[in-house]
């Protein structure tokens, strides 16, 4: 195998398993406390959603990516690629959205109570759901393009305006469609980003206006929570918006050729889900309680291979 193919299988497939990993840790550890506490605060049911955004994006696109990669062929059937091509744009989407409603969320609970929100904030925690289902339905249905023009790879060239996965085909057909897609999603992302943005922008204006008022109330649990989480929509969009732009860079490339080289769409790939492969790190050192439940499996762990090892002896 070539060197450079095996350096790209490698990082693929690394990128994979510790996204996988990490995505699977948060969401089990949120399982679990929702079956030993009555609900969830709203803060950790957007960070477990993410999760599953990132998860689903990961089993969607990185995973046959990897497999591809190392020379499997052959992967998905047309109507395969059809379901997986959907589901990744969905996973894709959601993710940023997700972010996006974290920081807002977190901007408008720590913000100073005013005649507006005063009536907002009491109503946050009956908001998350229904907002979840509207980005669910607002997402499917601006990716509702995406298995029509996504298809099996065919023997021979592949066309122009085709963006060619490795496992599938994403075919436009004409220049029209091929920026028309991309015209729509790169609006759809920069509205979330610029919004994750300056929200995210107050939040930091905020602890540094209040900075002595913040210090007072970091006596008291509930505002060094807020304080916490604070941090953690900051350090996620921060990540999230410096791979968006290597990401769009990338994407705005792609749309000026007609014949996009499989290195620079592998380049695409791999930078877009770094966010989704990193990101449950990030909770899991910022958020105690998920980092309790991983502490608390690891000791109930501990005593059974401590007497594993001990019966060997």
């Amino acid at each position: 195998m070539d060197l450079c193919v095996t350096i790209k299988g490698v990082s693929f497939l690394l990128q994979t398993g510790m996204g996988i990993l990490g995505n699977a840790v948060v969401l089990l550890a949120y399982a679990h406390i929702i079956y030993t506490e009555p609900k969830l605060l709203p803060v950790d049911m957007i960070l477990c959603h993410l999760a599953f955004a990132n998860l689903m994006l990961l089993l969607t696109r990185c995973v046959p990516q990897t497999m591809t990669v190392f020379g499997m062929k052959h992967l998905l059937n047309d109507p395969g690629c059809k379901v997986v091509i959907y589901a990744y744009r969905i996973g894709r989407a959601l993710s940023v959205c997700i972010t996006c409603m974290l920081s807002v969320f977190q901007a408008v609970t720590i913000a100073p109570a005013g005649p507006r929100l005063s009536r907002l904030k009491p109503a946050l925690p009956s908001l998350v759901l229904p907002t979840f289902a509207g980005l669910w339905l607002l997402n499917m249905a601006i990716c509702i393009a995406a298995p029509f023009f996504s298809m099996a790879p065919r023997n021979g060239t592949v066309p122009a305006f085709t963006l060619n996965l490795g496992f599938c085909h994403v075919d436009f057909r004409d220049h029209l469609s091929y920026v028309i897609n991309g015209v729509a999603v790169s609006v759809r992302d920069f509205a979330f980003v610029a919004l994750m943005v300056g929200s995210s922008g107050y939040i930091l204006l905020l602890l540094h206006r209040h900075n002595r008022q913040v210090r007072g109330i970091r006596r008291s649990q509930g505002a060094g929570a807020e304080t916490r989480a604070a941090k953690t929509v900051i350090t996620l969009v921060v990540l999230y918006v410096v791979f968006f732009g290597i990401d769009n860079a990338i994407w705005i490339y792609m749309l000026t050729v007609a014949k996009v080289s499989p290195v620079v769409a592998d380049m695409r790939v791999f930078f877009s889900s770094c966010y989704a492969s990193l990101s449950p790190y990030f909770i899991i050192s910022s958020n105690k309680k998920v980092k309790a439940k991983i502490a608390c499996a690891a000791e109930q762990d501990q005593p059974s291979v401590d007497n594993q090892a001990s019966s060997d002896k």
